[in-house]
């Protein structure tokens, strides 16, 4: 069964996360296909926006760590694990099409790093949002260390990075962090309305304010990315890292 879903409805592309047993958590072969995915829809000249979105009961709960020994057995797989997670960031925020995110149930680590990268986010009722990296001695990622600061101020960015406390979708919303808030059986219909709202402007229009938005960040961003990755790849060589991966199991 695929890791990754990917139609085009009219000029809408969907791209579904699709390991529900295991609350779409980040696999290896789940951040590959879901780059394949963006990259199809990306080109696709029959897609002028994107639906990102996850099956079952949740958006994506981060690492997978029954996968944890595998992703860190050498250098070179722990590297290879962080640049893929880095490259999903790179494909929904410098794609030239606007990515509206239908997120329900967990986003957790790069599952809630992965929203934050979305250009518009509609959130369910039952949204819970956090950072648990801190908590298992390893590091954040998704540029969210230059995106989070810019969007809510440095001390609001820190308590969340941080402390890593729970996040509902109405926190969030007063953040500024979701654009609206759903019950969980109408999210994936705003999410359509919406993108079908954008796919009614101009896409020349649309992508170029997209475009000019992420110009300021891109410089930045790229840098942010690139030390986030070297930091993560250190951090999970970290006896202290393996040892807490072993008590929060997903």
């Amino acid at each position: 069964m695929s890791s990754v879903n990917f139609e085009r409805h009219e000029r809408i592309g969907i791209v579904e996360l699709n390991r529900p047993e295991r609350l779409n958590a980040i696999s290896t072969g789940l951040c590959m296909e879901l780059h394949e995915a963006l990259q199809r829809a990306a080109s696709d000249d029959e897609v002028d926006v994107v639906v990102l979105c996850g099956a079952g009961r949740a958006f994506c709960a981060g690492d997978d760590l029954k996968e944890f020994g595998q992703q860190t057995e050498n250098p070179a797989a722990t590297r290879r694990h962080i640049e893929s997670i880095q490259r999903i960031t790179r494909d929904l925020m410098f794609m030239d099409k606007l990515v509206v995110g239908a997120v329900q149930g967990y986003a957790v680590g790069g599952g809630f790093e992965w929203m934050l990268n979305c250009d518009m986010v509609v959130a369910s009722e039952d949204l819970v949002a956090f950072f648990p990296e801190m908590e298992w001695g390893q590091f954040v990622t998704g540029g969210v260390t230059h995106l989070l600061p810019q969007a809510i101020g440095y001390q609001r960015a820190m308590e969340l990075l941080v402390l890593g406390e729970r996040q509902s979708a109405r926190d969030l919303h007063g953040m500024g962090l979701v654009n609206w808030v759903e019950p969980v059986e109408e999210i994936r219909h705003r999410a359509m309305d919406v993108a079908g709202r954008v796919a009614g402007k101009s896409r020349f229009s649309t992508g170029n304010l997209k475009h000019l938005l992420t110009r300021g960040l891109s410089g930045d961003l790229g840098r942010a990315l690139d030390l986030e990755e070297e930091i993560t790849i250190e951090s999970f060589s970290t006896d202290e890292a393996r040892a807490r991966s072993e008590k929060f199991p997903v």
